[in-house]
């Protein structure tokens, strides 16, 4: 068991280094929003970071 919470736990951390170094601050922040909302079951909170990512994924076909 902590041996899977171990690699969860580098993945995450990792994938969170990616979407900065690939997004910058705004990746940041919008992740954590999704995160956040998710975790407090807020709609409108993890909307706003959903769609956040999707604006910096989709801005460079804009």
């Amino acid at each position: 068991m902590p041996v899977l919470a171990l690699l969860s736990a580098l993945f995450v951390v990792g994938f969170e280094q990616l979407v900065q170094w690939r997004f910058g601050a705004a990746g940041l922040v919008g992740l954590l929003l999704l995160t956040v909302g998710v975790k407090a079951k807020s709609p409108a909170v993890s909307s706003a970071g959903a769609l956040l990512l999707a604006v910096l994924l989709a801005g460079p076909a804009l």
